[in-house]
């Protein structure tokens, strides 16, 4: 689904990552730890086609990323939720629009796509601000927003960057067994965090897998790349 061919990433003159192969299996649930500033939303940027590696080579679904398409983009996208460290909304919608955009823009709106919508909101917890503006909302709020409106269009694989980052203990919690639940229907789920707690419940619940990235590598828990 995404692999990862010998690529590095260079930025302001100095190489940031370096000789990474990886392949994110379907179904596959993973951690991404490592100190700030060691490159863990870069490496997410690379993973879902923002970024294109220095050098080595990025697959999509199967596709160098260097020979896509603007259409294959698109596609891409639509297959790839990702939840952003600095999540942004249009402030002149409501939270139900915001989370909902990615519905609108691929025309799938429907009745009983609203109707998910609506049991989506209600599990992270903003059924009742659901006519609340961005502006409104706290960091927990617009948090959990965000990862509602990755998964909105039931992805293949959803990227979550600090999803945990401004919730409290059990908001993250229910945020983790949803992305446990999309796991165990197939989905392949892949977490950037600090949270030792948090990867820990992980494990307790699906056969997570750890990616530490040090000294410009990454490198697999307990396993060779």
């Amino acid at each position: 689904m995404i692999e990862l061919d010998n690529i590095a990433y260079s930025y302001g003159g100095g190489e940031l990552l370096s000789e990474i192969s990886l392949s994110l299996q379907p179904g596959g649930f993973y951690f991404l730890t490592g100190p700030s500033g060691a490159g863990k939303t870069t490496f997410m940027k690379l993973c879902y086609g923002e970024l294109t590696p220095t050098s080595g080579q990025t697959r999509l679904f199967g596709k160098d990323v260097r020979e896509m398409t603007r259409e294959d983009h698109a596609m891409s996208r639509r297959r790839i939720g990702v939840v952003h460290q600095d999540c942004q909304f249009l402030d002149h919608l409501s939270l139900t629009e915001n989370v909902a955009l990615p519905l609108t823009v691929s025309g799938r709106d429907n009745l009983e796509q609203v109707a998910n919508l609506k049991e989506l909101l209600a599990w992270v917890g903003l059924k009742e601000r659901a006519k609340a503006l961005p502006p409104e909302l706290s960091g927990g709020e617009r948090q959990r927003a965000a990862l509602a409106r990755a998964v909105v269009m039931s992805p293949d694989v959803v990227l979550a960057d600090e999803p945990t980052g401004n919730v409290d203990w059990e908001m993250s919690q229910r945020l983790l067994q949803l992305l446990v639940e999309l796991n165990k229907m197939g989905k392949t789920v892949m977490i950037a965090t600090h949270d030792m707690n948090l990867i820990r419940a992980a494990k307790s619940k699906v056969p997570a897998r750890v990616l530490r990235i040090a000294n410009r590598h990454v490198q697999l828990a307990g396993a060779d790349l």
